[in-house]
């Protein structure tokens, strides 16, 4: 589980490879994940969009945009938990995802918080550190 917090609001990721889905003899690999927003602020917030930053095992890097999340702009009120789950494919056997969702408080102020950088590797992958 990966997590970040940005002004009393809790990210946490976890992500999982979905083998039955993925078909490696053709280059495609899906990831899934399962977002945690926790508001431990004082005051509701509203997701608004979503800035996503995909980089692959070869440094490909796509950038995703967009209003809310999986159809959504979820109020998140002091104390409650907004859950989803969404995916991801690469053409790579691993990759690496970090982002950023803009949210609004009631007063109209806007800002940013961290989706903290998580890993996308085969469960069987060996990883090394250089």
């Amino acid at each position: 589980m990966y997590r970040a917090v940005t002004n009393g609001i809790q990210v946490s990721v976890e992500p999982f490879y979905l083998d039955e889905e993925s078909q490696p003899e053709a280059g495609q690999y899906i990831w899934a994940y399962m977002v945690e927003i926790r508001n431990e602020s004082a005051e509701a917030v509203q997701l608004k969009s979503r800035f996503w930053q995909i980089t692959d095992a070869l440094g490909r890097v796509e950038e995703v945009r967009g209003p809310g999340v999986v159809g959504e702009q979820p109020v998140i009120q002091p104390g409650e938990t907004y859950e989803y789950s969404s995916g991801c494919p690469l053409k790579t056997t691993s990759g690496i995802m970090v982002g950023s969702y803009s949210m609004e408080r009631p007063d109209g102020s806007v800002f940013d918080v961290e989706i903290p950088a998580f890993s996308l590797d085969l469960p069987d992958a060996v990883r090394s550190v250089n």
